[in-house]
């Protein structure tokens, strides 16, 4: 079973006198969300520094009272504790060229998401402290619940124990941010990569299918677009059933719906034979998550993901999927209510 370590087991007093350095101030809103929490737990506003362009998130720093820094060489020289916020994409990029050179021999590098290390994409000290702290959940929420004085689900490993206290300064960053009130758990850059991918590669791809072939099927049947569209999402009760699965547990709430629906799930659900898709699961977890044949496949579209229009691959996998007879559907639905 996983460590689950609390405010009680994090000092705040390993955080003293280090200058704490934030890559991304506003991606995800995890910057900005990290910054102000750690700001309001006692951490010192001249010992946070904002690295980002100068652009509309500098902005959005400097007016709620953080230092900010554009030339990222000297934000390096002065780190002690550094949180690697930007996308997953572009950090091997800037970190490499423009941080490593220049960062302490004794600095920590903070990642809230474990791709590029799990895939070994930076280039670390040997004497340096690689960690993760890894809030669940988005940005917005990790600094609306810090100030209820609510705590939120996060993930917390040593990947490299340069200095020989990465884990105190992981668990004293995990409270500063305000993950330890509910618990941080214990967990690695593998298993938050596995997570992660798997469930982008394997398990929401085949809710998008299951969806998409329902709205076919349903469509052939005689529903109109307008019935199937209300039905299936735009009524917003798969994400009252998902609010609930949190709040009670995933099979629990059931008990909200008719008899007729749990019988239904539950009764359906066990018919069915998980044989293959227990199979493909297991085949994009192992030959394409973690053999990391995703990664470099990723890697060659990456440059793309700056370019416009059709050229950009993301949006060719956009244009594809609205043709799709759900996509269609949803487009006339919404075009017909006004709504963009």
């Amino acid at each position: 079973m996983a460590k689950i370590y609390y405010d009680a087991d994090a000092d705040l007093a390993n955080l003293a006198d280090k200058t704490v350095v934030f890559l991304g101030y506003f991606f995800g809103n995890q910057g900005a969300a990290q910054a102000q929490n750690l700001r309001d737990s006692g951490i010192p506003n001249e010992k946070i520094l904002i690295a980002n362009r100068e652009d509309g998130y500098a902005a959005d720093a400097k007016a709620k009272g953080f230092n900010v820094i554009s030339d990222f060489g000297k934000a390096a020289e002065v780190t002690d504790i550094l949180f690697l916020l930007i996308p997953d994409q572009v950090q091997p990029r800037v970190f490499n060229k423009e941080f490593a050179p220049n960062l302490k021999d004794t600095a920590a590098i903070v990642v809230a998401s474990g791709y590029n290390v799990f895939f070994k994409l930076l280039d670390f000290k040997p004497t340096q402290d690689v960690v993760m702290v890894a809030p669940r959940m988005i940005g917005s929420s990790v600094r609306s619940l810090y100030e209820k004085g609510k705590g939120f689900p996060c993930f917390v490993s040593v990947e490299q124990d340069g200095t020989g206290r990465a884990l105190p300064l992981a668990l004293a960053l995990s409270r500063a941010i305000g993950a330890t009130k509910t618990g941080a758990i214990e967990s690695s850059v593998r298993e938050e990569t596995a997570m992660d991918l798997f469930a982008e590669q394997a398990l929401w791809p085949n809710i998008i299918k299951l969806f998409t072939e329902a709205y076919s099927v349903l469509k052939e049947a005689g529903c109109s677009d307008e019935a199937l569209v209300y039905e299936m999402w735009m009524s917003k009760e798969p994400a009252e059933i998902f609010e609930a699965a949190s709040d009670e547990g995933f099979i629990k709430q059931l008990k909200h719906h008719s008899s007729v629906s749990q019988y239904g799930q539950l009764n359906g659900a066990l018919k069915l034979d998980g044989t293959a898709i227990r199979a493909h699961f297991k085949d994009i977890l192992y030959n394409q998550v973690l053999s990391g044949k995703f990664q470099r496949e990723f890697s060659q579209i990456e440059d793309d993901l700056e370019k416009e229009g059709d050229a950009n691959p993301l949006n060719q996998l956009y244009s594809k999927s609205e043709e799709t007879e759900l996509g269609q559907g949803e487009k006339r639905v919404r075009a017909r209510l006004g709504l963009p």
